[in-house]
């Protein structure tokens, strides 16, 4: 169980949203704090990637392996 004292906006916010979708304040923010957890996880995850992946590939390289490609574009 966690109570949480939201912002007099952030609660007006909520309840909007809450009432326009006819779903509950609670079931939004779970939902929004599942969301933003997955985003955090990711995040972490891609920043250890970063890390021990090495140098990368320069983006000059990037630029001239797709040059056709973005030459081709409208």
């Amino acid at each position: 169980m966690l109570a949480l004292r939201l912002t007099p906006d952030i609660e007006a916010r909520l309840a909007k949203a809450a009432e326009a979708t006819g779903r509950t304040k609670s079931s939004l923010a779970r939902e929004a704090i599942s969301e933003h957890l997955d985003d955090l996880e990711d995040y972490a995850i891609a920043i250890e990637r970063l890390k021990t992946a090495g140098t990368g590939i320069p983006l000059s390289e990037v630029l001239a392996e797709f040059a056709d490609d973005l030459d081709d574009k409208p």
